[in-house]
């Protein structure tokens, strides 16, 4: 796996945040408040490989840390570059 983020966990909540409520307004899911914050995480994966957003991790690679870092990386190109948690 690639080098941790500095402020990965951070990161991965701005991703998941604008991942999911993005996918509720456009009406391609809803969340029971019982849903995990894993099932969550592997929506949000699943819905940029769909929408071809990122890349699929190579199959038998799919782990949960694994996926929680591809969101990461991926909201560090959706952000600012002078955004404080990418300094």
């Amino acid at each position: 796996m690639a080098k941790k983020l500095k402020n990965e966990k951070e990161l991965l909540k701005i991703a998941l945040d604008m991942i999911l409520e993005d996918a509720v307004k456009r009406g391609v899911v809803e969340f029971e408040a019982t849903d995990s914050h894993d099932l969550k995480t592997q929506y949000a994966y699943r819905l940029l490989i769909h929408d071809k957003a990122i890349a699929p991790l190579p199959k038998g690679q799919e782990s949960l840390p694994k996926i929680r870092h591809r969101l990461a990386m991926w909201v560090t190109h959706q952000l600012p570059d002078d955004h404080e948690l990418l300094r």
